[in-house]
């Protein structure tokens, strides 16, 4: 496979997760990139999408952000996550290969109540379509069902090797089931039953307290100094 792409670089702006720092991206703005094959690429390189925009953190002065992915094949869930699933375990999950009408107003509630003082408060229907939406990959979403009500939506990509966590919406209502952990243990479930070999489940970012609970599904792979490097213990 060819390397010699066109990539672009953004001027440096405040870092969203950490306090004094300059954020940048490197940005595949390649034609040649915009495809689920070398979407697929793009993420073993530490690539990610928002949107149909991919990118790479590319700070100046720090290297916070550190891709991670989950080899499901060997995954243990630990005994937090055992006893989380025996709690949740009312609830029942369906995939769907499309976005239905019924997502938006929890997506709404929940940026409106839990994430009030992030970027994306308020919410609206652009930015959710903008955001989570994709041309360059197929999807699935992964809902979660408290007997007939939906309380929560894992967005999930389907590459070619792996899924791909990309955003997880639920009802405020149901924040003590810990639902973000339900969704990447049920990602897990679901990448192994597809014959993916991991999940990427996005940045680890250890000193951000929104970024940092990504490494506590083990057995994990971390990209550093763009090598991927085993992490097995607990």
């Amino acid at each position: 496979m060819s390397t010699n792409y066109q990539l672009g670089v953004t001027k440096s702006f405040p870092c969203n997760y950490l306090p004094n720092q300059e954020e940048r991206l490197l940005i595949a703005t390649d034609l040649r990139l915009q495809n689920s094959e070398r979407y697929s690429w793009l993420m073993t390189q530490g690539f990610r999408r928002s949107g149909d925009q991919i990118y790479r953190p590319h700070c100046l002065a720090c290297s916070a952000c550190q891709s991670i992915r989950v080899l499901v094949n060997k995954f243990t869930a630990s005994r937090s996550q055992k006893r989380l699933l025996r709690k949740n375990s009312e609830f029942t999950h369906l995939i769907s290969n499309k976005i239905k009408t019924d997502y938006y107003p929890l997506y709404e509630n929940y940026i409106n109540t839990i994430h009030r003082d992030g970027s994306m408060y308020p919410a609206n229907k652009a930015q959710f379509t903008s955001f989570l939406a994709s041309k360059l990959v197929d999807q699935i979403f992964i809902e979660v069902w408290h007997k007939e009500k939906l309380v929560s939506v894992a967005v999930t990509d389907r590459l070619n090797n792996a899924l791909s966590a990309v955003y997880t919406f639920y009802s405020p209502e149901y924040r003590s089931s810990a639902l973000g952990i339900f969704s990447i243990l049920k990602q897990i479930e679901i990448a192994k039953s597809f014959n993916k070999e991991f999940l990427y489940l996005g940045y680890q970012i250890d000193d951000c307290a929104k970024m940092n609970y990504k490494d506590r599904y083990f057995p994990f792979e971390k990209l550093k100094d763009n090598i991927w490097v085993y992490n097995k213990i607990k």
